[in-house]
């Protein structure tokens, strides 16, 4: 573990209870907990940031999985199946990650970023309906485990920020859930692109482990209460949780870029 003063320490865990509790509601928590791991730690280096950042969010996610499993209607073969295109997804993104700039990635997402809080503005409606019964289309599923599962996956191990809100939007457009329900699929996938991820910044040894265990369990406390709020509140909740989210996401990349 670095050395790092009482203070730093308590800052980081504060930290990663409330990004367990926003990632458990609509995703990126990582928007709080990755910023906090730099900050807080400014001689580590950013590999070792991103993976320790990931080893904790992967305890978090899973709790709130769990949650969420357990009293949201979640097709959980579904969510595998994206889940497992995930995990290779988000392999295959953590091996590329050391050998791309995160300038080249940080317009395009600002970009698509307003793009998704237009079209949720727009369109107040947007999974406040409820989740379709019977079965899903085959070419919907193609589709949830290519673009969703592959193509969110890698970007979730090259990148990162905001992985979880880009499952709930795509989840929610391509398979038409709620946005509960989203979420909750959402952090079936996650627990997976967390896996993937997490799985090659251990093999490449940057991976703070007892920092990690410490910040876990705070951020395991913060994804179970978020799941059980997003159960309690419902879609019209999430939604407005979703718009914070974006908005500040938006800001936190527009200030990498030009501040």
């Amino acid at each position: 573990m670095p050395d790092l003063s009482l203070t730093v320490l308590a800052l980081l865990c504060l930290a990663a209870l409330l990004a367990g509790w926003i990632d458990a509601v609509v995703g990126g928590g990582g928007l709080l907990l990755l910023p906090a791991l730099l900050l807080g730690a400014p001689h580590v280096p950013a590999a070792q940031c991103l993976g320790t950042n990931k080893a904790v969010a992967i305890v978090g996610t899973t709790g709130a999985a769990v949650t969420y499993v357990r009293r949201a209607p979640v097709r959980v073969g579904l969510a595998v199946r994206i889940g497992l295109a995930a995990l290779a997804g988000s392999m295959g993104g953590a091996f590329f990650a050391a050998g791309l700039s995160s300038e080249v990635l940080r317009p395009v997402i600002l970009v698509v970023l307003l793009g998704v809080a237009a079209f949720v503005l727009l369109r107040p409606s947007f999974g406040t309906g409820p989740a379709p019964e019977g079965p899903v289309r085959r070419a919907r599923i193609v589709a949830a485990v290519v673009l969703v599962g592959g193509g969110i996956g890698f970007y979730d191990g090259l990148f990162g920020p905001g992985t979880g809100t880009f499952l709930v939007l795509a989840l929610t457009a391509v398979l038409h859930l709620d946005l509960v329900t989203a979420s909750a699929t959402a952090k079936v996938v996650n627990v997976c692109t967390n896996a993937g991820a997490l799985a090659m910044f251990a093999h490449q040894g940057n991976v703070l482990w007892r920092l990690a265990a410490l910040m876990a369990v705070f951020n395991l406390v913060g994804g179970m209460l978020g799941a059980r709020m997003a159960l309690r509140k419902g879609a019209g909740f999430v939604r407005g949780v979703l718009l914070v989210v974006v908005f500040s996401l938006v800001a936190k990349l527009a200030f990498d870029q030009w501040a």
